[in-house]
């Protein structure tokens, strides 16, 4: 699926826009915007280990958990 979008740009990113874009402008913005999509779910997911990692209680119940990960399993 597609959408249109109406958007104003200044005349420099404009000029670049059309000199790195060429044929399909379109497709280079989708593609930066995609870009862009991906580190911020890269920066989020970082933060989120970030604060699971200095959260006490939170890797104290992870290893009483690990504990039991294998229990009735010979190994």
């Amino acid at each position: 699926m597609t959408n249109r979008a109406t958007f104003t740009l200044e005349d420099d990113a404009f000029n670049y826009l059309k000199q790195v874009g060429g044929n399909n402008k379109s497709a280079y913005v989708n593609h930066l915007l995609l870009q862009a999509k991906k580190r911020s779910l890269k920066k989020a997911i970082l933060q989120a280990n970030q604060e699971e990692a200095e959260d006490s209680a939170y890797q104290k119940d992870l290893s009483e958990w690990d504990e039991t990960l294998a229990d009735g399993l010979e190994l």
